[in-house]
């Protein structure tokens, strides 16, 4: 039978559900951009109505095995597609690893990410297996194919990044990986031992990779500084353009407690909802008597010391604190307690710490800036790792992709993520800004929430926080 012939004895039914198939389809191609999809159209065309390729022939097998067996791969390949593109266009699933959102979002939340809020990416490595980010597990290898990689571009969504929300990106500094050593990130180990001892050195870092930045790890924080913005912390308070910024309402600092000569028990920790990982008696580390003595922290007639705890609290559990009178002394943790490193590192000596951070002003699409030794560290990654330049300081001058350059002009609008656990964050401090086309979606609901400190009947599922939406409070 010819193709004529197929068109002619299709029936209603055919012609309907191509129709509603093929609408579906060409919204779906004018919402991508992308007119090499309406090559898909003939195919629809063919499976619903012209029939000239026998998509269903194994249906007609006479032999009941095969039929079953080739039943489960045609299920199980419709619902790899469907998961891949559901997970693609709509939304993922994503769990809290850290504490750096307590107690906003919290180390065992399962979200849903929203894609549609901001817009979905075209992927850069549309050939991956579905649900695997970017190693296989058992197999431990890549679940991409490097071949094609396609260029950013971003679907219509129903809103952009707003202050205060809560993001989940790609990781900016996994661009690059030491796969033995992935904490700190590959550029903090270049800035502390050298390019050379990371790449030589294979006993302790291990293969070192490049990832596409769809593959790179999934990380959640609080946008906190947008485009154009100048981003300053000043004693723990944040300053945009030089106006303090509201608080969180669940922010937490770090303090060291001291106790009025007791321990505290598990109770009194659940009361200030502080989770055992977090629950540090300082007396015990090494360094305890010298930073007591900092801290203004005085000895018992004794000569020993009452429990001291460094712990993470909110300004609602400081106050509980403050009521119950079985606190001596409670102190923020002082700023050298945040280590050393912060972006951008040591291709500039600015002296910004963790709680004394810039001022630093935010890349904006379209503007432009004067190159200057004092500016050219800052925005180094944004010009070659993120935006794919070339860079070169040479006799006092800059060239860019072998041009002699002055200026530059940005052409990604950027942000600056922090997380509400501000002293126990890895956040935009430590690895600098992230570009847009890194931004995956938003967080809306958090389905489930188990307590890796508590047992099933003893509150192991967070059953209040089942099904809560995320707010940007």
């Amino acid at each position: 039978m010819d193709n004529e012939s197929r068109i002619k004895k299709a029936g209603k039914s055919q012609w309907i559900k191509f129709s509603i198939i093929a609408l579906i389809y060409l919204l779906f191609a004018l919402w991508a951009g992308n007119i090499w999809l309406l090559l898909g159209l003939p195919v629809i065309f063919d499976i619903y109505v012209s029939k000239y390729i026998p998509w269903g022939a194994w249906k007609k097998s006479d032999k009941p095995a095969v039929k079953k067996v080739v039943e489960w791969i045609d299920a199980i390949l419709f619902a790899l597609v469907a998961v891949y593109l559901i997970n693609l266009f709509i939304f993922q699933n994503y769990k809290i690893p850290s504490s750096s959102l307590e107690k906003t979002l919290l180390v065992g939340d399962y979200l849903f990410v929203s894609k549609l809020s901001y817009g979905p990416r075209v992927p850069n490595t549309p050939l991956s297996f579905p649900l695997a980010q970017h190693t296989l597990p058992v197999l431990d290898c890549k679940s991409y194919i490097e071949w094609p990689q396609w260029a950013y571009h971003r679907l219509k969504g129903f809103g952009n990044v707003k202050r205060y929300d809560i993001v989940v990106f790609n990781f900016p500094a996994g661009d690059t990986v030491a796969l033995k050593r992935q904490n700190p990130d590959y550029y903090q180990f270049c800035d502390m031992y050298g390019r050379d001892a990371v790449w030589s050195n294979k006993d302790v870092f291990g293969d070192i990779v490049y990832r596409p930045v769809d593959r790179r790890e999934n990380y959640v924080k609080r946008c906190v500084g947008m485009p154009g913005d100048t981003f300053q912390v000043v004693n723990n308070k944040v300053y945009i353009d030089g106006v303090p910024l509201k608080d969180p309402k669940d922010m937490q600092l770090n303090y060291f407690v001291e106790t009025t000569g007791t321990r505290w028990t598990d109770k009194q920790f659940r009361m200030l909802n502080v989770s055992k990982e977090d629950r540090e008696l300082y007396n015990e580390d090494k360094s305890a008597v010298e930073v007591f003595d900092m801290l203004g922290i005085k000895p018992n007639s004794s000569g020993t010391y009452n429990p001291v705890y460094k712990i993470p609290l909110t300004q609602d559990a400081l106050s509980r604190i403050k009521k119950l009178n079985t606190a001596k002394n409670i102190i923020v943790e002082p700023d050298p307690f945040g280590g050393d490193y912060f972006y951008p590192g040591n291709r500039l000596n600015t002296g910004w710490t963790r709680d004394n951070y810039g001022p630093l002003w935010i890349p904006k699409k379209g503007a432009t800036i004067p190159l200057t030794p004092s500016n050219i560290g800052l925005y180094y990654r944004c010009i070659v790792n993120y935006e794919g330049n070339t860079l070169k300081e040479e006799g006092g001058k800059v060239y860019i992709n072998g041009q002699q350059a002055d200026n530059y002009t940005f052409g990604y609008d950027y942000y600056f993520m922090l997380g509400d656990n501000r002293h126990k964050s890895a956040d935009s401090r430590s690895w600098g800004f992230v570009p847009e086309d890194h931004i995956v979606g938003k967080p809306i609901l958090v389905w489930l929430s188990t307590d890796k400190d508590r047992g099933f009947f003893d509150g192991g599922i967070r059953w209040k926080r089942l099904f809560k939406w995320v707010g940007n409070e």
